[in-house]
């Protein structure tokens, strides 16, 4: 079972080889048994996942047509609402906060008839590099413990990465599921900005935050995002007409023309992951793709231009976490000050507090044209250097990371090393476009390394396709961890 891919599990039950409540029992076992190890799980829904299993085969013994995942384990990032399940950002300040409705994702997994097993780990509230800034501990990579898993979605990659669920979806603000996923050694879609819908998402910066999927392979993805895409007349920023539709065909990519950023690929990236990405880039070509080297415009103002409008909007955004009508609530606060100063020092960890500060800051009246309105007019210039390269480029091959998983506390006292984790990602999501993240090697102490492909708003078929050859030339993504399950 534990071999098996999310379609294959999803065959498996609609053959009767498998059941459903067997499958998810299995799983909840091997998260019971493991997760102790990697701390990717903060809730198991265990008696909620086995009643909703229980319904399905029911379903299916009926010989209702289900969908293609229909019976299959899923966990989400606990900053996704689940009416009922506890849902709290990794944060104190939402400790014991339990959704009264759905987001719009989960709706659409219930439909599909997926069986929600759990909610799992991240960085406070999303904002972090590696997920050590939650409340409920760092998680550690299944490739080597002693390690990061990535930030923010972390708990998500970890979880697929670990065999303890075979699909999971994260968010993305600036590479915060695409690092996760290089780190981890698993595949996931940044899906383009409105494709998902944000209902129910609990909100870091606006502007820049997308839900999506991580599975082993991008067969499982691109199921998944079918399912979780789509238009919601809730979500005012949800412009996409109709779900996606992918093939299930063998896809044909000769003759697509792929660029590679050389800028990428200089001495400050490690020279496993710069040869990792390169011999994927070789991959292509072999498969009849056309690679052509190009300077990325702009690369200098992506992590300022990234940080500020972050802040910016953490700062806004986390305005109504105040004690009174959302969040943490102060026991020692005996004043109305006191309520609002006592309650978000207590509530919020140090990384959220620098973020909302630095956010106060830019948008400050003697700030804001110099910080926030210039920002603003960089990131028009970057949307506006990937509309003329995608003009010339079908896609972008890149890195996702300089670097492979480093040591948990590495970083602690070192931002800005941490910020520039995302100096290749952040700017897929300053312009809203699509990107997937693939495993494409190991570094020489056998961590994963991962790659990224880039694409034109809405143009997630052709990233898929590209992805679907690349894991049909080679197997990187069927790799885990000797011992793992």
């Amino acid at each position: 079972m534990f071999e098996m891919t999310a379609l294959e599990l999803a065959a498996a039950v609609k053959e009767k080889k498998l059941s459903v409540p067997e499958i998810t029992s299995a799983y909840i076992d091997i998260i019971e048994k493991n997760d102790s190890r990697y701390n990717a799980f903060i809730t198991v829904s265990k008696e909620r996942a086995l009643v909703r299993a229980h319904e399905i085969q029911s379903r299916i013994d009926r010989g209702e047509t289900l969908s293609p995942l229909a019976g299959v384990p899923v966990a989400l990032k606990d900053n996704i609402s689940v009416m009922g399940l506890e849902t709290t950002c990794a944060s104190k300040m939402l400790s014991g906060y339990k959704p009264v409705y759905n987001s719009t994702v989960v709706e659409k997994l219930e439909c599909a008839d997926l069986v929600v097993i759990g909610k799992l780990n991240m960085d406070e509230f999303a904002l972090g590099d590696s997920c050590e800034t939650g409340a409920f501990g760092a998680v550690r990579n299944p490739w080597d413990v002693s390690r990061v898993a990535g930030g923010s979605s972390g708990g998500s990659a970890a979880a697929v990465a670990a065999g303890e669920v075979p699909l999971a979806l994260g968010s993305d603000t600036g590479g915060s599921l695409r690092q996760p996923c290089s780190f981890c050694g698993t595949t996931g879609i940044k899906p383009t900005y409105g494709s998902v819908s944000r209902y129910g998402i609990t909100t870091c910066a606006s502007s820049l935050d997308q839900t999506g999927p991580i599975a082993q392979n991008i067969d499982d993805c691109a199921a998944l995002l079918s399912i979780i895409s789509g238009p919601d007349e809730r979500d005012s920023t949800c412009i996409i007409k109709k779900p996606f539709e992918f093939n299930s065909i063998n896809a044909d990519i000769k003759g697509v023309k792929i660029g590679l950023p050389r800028n990428y690929l200089t001495e400050k990236i490690d020279e496993d992951v710069k040869n990792a990405v390169l011999s994927a880039a070789k991959e292509f070509e072999a498969a009849g793709v056309i690679i052509e080297e190009f300077e990325m415009p702009l690369m200098d103002y992506v992590i300022p231009v990234y940080s500020i409008i972050t802040a910016a909007e953490v700062s806004s955004n986390f305005a109504k976490y105040d004690g009174l009508k959302y969040g943490h609530r102060s026991e020692k606060a005996k004043t109305l000050s006191d309520v609002y100063k006592l309650s978000r020092s207590e509530g919020f960890g140090t990384e959220v507090k620098k973020r909302i500060m630095l956010g106060s800051l830019v948008l400050s009246p003697g700030n804001y044209d110099t910080y926030y309105k210039k920002a603003l007019q960089a990131r028009t210039l970057i949307r506006d250097s990937y509309k003329k390269l995608f003009e010339h480029y079908d896609m972008i091959l890149s890195p996702v990371t300089p670097t492979t998983a480093f040591k948990l506390g590495e970083n602690k006292d070192d931002p800005m090393k941490s910020l520039m984790g995302h100096i290749y990602t952040a700017s897929v999501n300053l312009a809203g476009l699509p990107a997937a993240a693939l495993p494409c090697g190991f570094d020489k102490q056998g961590l994963p390394i991962g790659f990224q492909l880039i694409g034109d708003a809405f143009c997630e078929n052709k990233l898929i396709d590209a992805a679907k050859v690349y894991q049909s030339l080679t197997c990187f993504h069927t790799k885990r961890k000797a011992g793992e399950s």
